[in-house]
């Protein structure tokens, strides 16, 4: 079967028990390999459409499958959707090679348009004084970067886990930022602005996005908080004119963001423009986490079947967010 001739008729979102797959195109994710008790080969992995992701068995695991089965490959799946501690999961029975170039049926993309977002974050960059102006034109609007930094998700399940969903997390705390810079006094709002729309720009090499959205070795061995920190000092260093004492505020911000040592951050925020960048990377990603977990199935009170992975408990989809739920339930 040819890639393009592939038509799926089921979406994780809406996999119900007792579905039958055969031959739906899928994503591969976290593929791990084990052995039952007496020796026998199974596979443990994730199925990732534009809807989301669903878990997957493979018992007695063929030979000619095991042998080429890993993440990022893009496979027909057969199998049957199961219940299996509360949860939903396709017993699999075949997994088929596909190079298919329909990605944009399996990796889900932010709702706003690139171009539109491109735009904005462009309008921001020039709203910016010196040194700013220069400095974040230097890194985000070069066109390679650019592109990469429009097409980078912001994570890989908590939130924002979709192709441009850094530029929309960037931007949505954006507006936030100019609200807290005029609420609050003693704000450089320029500086919080610049905080802003570099803190995550180091997931542009720390995620793959070519197949899924798996860590690279630069993410893994360098994380996007140390990759955001050399990319301004290189650029700062380029530029020649920045003053250093901008350069170290800016710097502090991006190191300390994620606001605990704990949480992965180098150093906690000891400025006020670092507290309120911590704060609003919180919130946003929060918020949308919320969000996104509440299109998954509720009950009839309008509760989330599943507990969130990010808060731990289930939670109540707001009454606004069941028409966005129904669209996104149309099988197509």
């Amino acid at each position: 079967m040819k890639a393009e001739d592939i038509v799926k008729s089921f979406y994780a979102l809406q996999l119900r028990p007792g579905d039958d797959l055969v031959n739906e195109l899928f994503l591969l994710q976290d593929v791990a390999r084990r052995t039952t008790k007496d020796g026998r080969p199974f596979l443990l992995f994730l199925a990732r459409d534009k809807t989301g992701l669903v878990s997957c068995v493979f018992w007695d695991v063929p030979d000619h499958v095991n042998s080429w089965v890993r993440s990022g490959e893009t496979v027909l799946l057969t199998g049957r959707v199961n219940n299996y501690k509360d949860s939903l999961q396709i017993n699999t029975t075949d997994l088929i090679q596909n190079k298919t170039t329909q990605m944009g049926e399996l990796l889900p993309s932010s709702p706003r348009p690139q171009d539109e977002m491109v735009s904005e974050l462009k309008q921001i960059i020039n709203s910016l004084g010196a040194p700013w102006q220069a400095l974040l034109s230097h890194i985000l609007l070069a066109d390679d970067f650019l592109l990469q930094f429009a097409n980078a998700p912001a994570a890989r399940q908590m939130h924002h886990a979709y192709i441009g969903g850094v530029l929309e997390h960037t931007l949505s705390m954006a507006t936030l930022a100019e609200t807290l810079a005029k609420h609050y006094p003693y704000v450089n709002r320029d500086l919080l602005i610049s905080g802003v729309l570099l803190h995550d720009m180091g997931k542009t090499v720390e995620y793959n996005v070519t197949g899924s959205f798996n860590f690279t070795e630069d993410g893994r061995l360098i994380g996007h908080i140390l990759r955001a920190i050399i990319i301004i000092e290189k650029a700062a260093a380029e530029l020649g004119d920045i003053p250093a004492a901008d350069v170290q505020q800016l710097v502090h911000l991006i190191a300390s963001h994620h606001g605990h040592l704990e949480w992965g951050s180098p150093v906690e925020p000891k400025t006020l423009e670092a507290l309120l960048l911590h704060q609003l990377d919180l919130l946003d990603s929060r918020i949308q986490g919320f969000l996104d977990h509440a299109q998954t199935d509720v009950d009839e009170n309008g509760w989330t079947v599943k507990p969130s992975a990010m808060f731990k408990t289930e939670i109540k989809r707001p009454p606004r967010a069941d028409a966005a739920s129904e669209s996104n339930n149309v099988k197509s």
